[in-house]
């Protein structure tokens, strides 16, 4: 019988550091399924981020540089001018890209970098402790907002894909989600058609995916999953919002 599942060469042989019911290994697994399917692993540099996934190089087997906390769109950037040749992409949490990293992300896309952007939205600062994000939902719980984010004060969350499509410049700008298994083909595809782009040397593409915390949110793997769909997805509606077409 022959073998239909088995590990993308991507993937390195290590035991996971994330929380139980996190989907950054779930979104990893998709990110080395698709280098392997288009056989870059060798030409493919990734820039790890400061948060939750600032170890993720350990879980690959093509190289990676390390970014100050929101600098990995600026990092990308030199290397993919300095070496066109190369499939360079950052991955980065809502607390990395959306606040610190807030003036990176724009104009990077402004200028229409060659580079493909993972955007992991769970709605909280993982790493440092659980604080609200500048994606947290209204009235969401955090570290820092124990009565709920109250959007008279601090406004409402911000949409990134939303923000970076409203761009002139052409891209390809996606939202997406890991909570479902029926979602997480879509997924996949759109983090392909992100990687093809670049390859074809066509626009800055970035990949936005909804995305748990189980631990922060004070949830079990399945609540939070739930939380998940019924108050994010609502807010964070999924699909297409820009192509270069």
């Amino acid at each position: 019988m022959g073998k239909t599942f088995h590990k993308p060469l991507a993937l390195s042989d290590q035991v996971t550091h994330y929380c139980p019911g996190c989907t950054h290994g779930v979104i990893h697994r998709l990110v080395a399924e698709v280098i392997d399917e288009l056989g870059i692993q060798r030409r493919t540099v990734g820039i790890a981020p400061v948060g939750c996934a600032v170890l993720m190089y350990n879980y690959f087997t093509f190289d990676f540089l390390e970014a100050a906390h929101g600098r990995a769109p600026a990092q990308a950037t030199g290397m993919k001018r300095v070496r066109p040749d190369l499939v360079v992409f950052t991955y980065q949490g809502d607390g990395d890209l959306a606040s610190i990293g807030m003036g990176e992300i724009i104009h990077a896309a402004n200028r229409g970098e060659k580079i493909t952007v993972i955007f992991v939205n769970n709605a909280v600062y993982g790493m440092t402790g659980g604080q609200m994000a500048p994606t947290t939902m209204p009235n969401q719980r955090t570290t820092t907002s124990p009565f709920g984010r109250r959007v008279e004060e601090v406004g409402m969350p911000i949409k990134m894909a939303e923000l970076l499509a409203a761009l002139q410049t052409p891209a390809y700008i996606t939202r997406q989600t890991v909570i479902k298994p029926k979602f997480v083909n879509k997924a996949k595809k759109s983090i392909k058609k992100a990687f093809e782009y670049q390859m074809a040397g066509q626009c800055f593409s970035f990949v936005e995916v909804v995305s748990t915390c189980p631990t922060n949110w004070g949830l079990t793997p399945v609540e939070a999953l739930r939380w998940a769909e019924e108050t994010m997805l609502p807010y964070y509606q999924l699909g297409d919002l820009k192509t270069p077409e």
